[in-house]
């Protein structure tokens, strides 16, 4: 079995008129990370998940979409 994953990052990122690099700096991470989380090129820890999450001001599970 092989899970994906797909993010709404980018559509919360806009809701809350963040940029990529602000968002980054929320969540302690380079703007390449926060690119790559919502290209879906990178798989976050649970940790990072949580915490871009709370960033977002939404749920870990609104955000991200886990596929098999």
């Amino acid at each position: 079995m092989f899970l994906t994953m797909k993010n709404k990052i980018k559509n919360y990122r806009a809701i809350r008129n963040l940029t990529q690099k602000q968002l980054a700096s929320m969540v302690n991470v380079r703007r390449e990370t926060i690119i790559y989380l919502e290209q879906g090129k990178y798989m976050p820890s649970l940790e990072l998940a949580h915490k871009v999450a709370i960033a977002l001001k939404t749920r870990i599970d609104k955000l991200f979409i886990f596929k098999n």
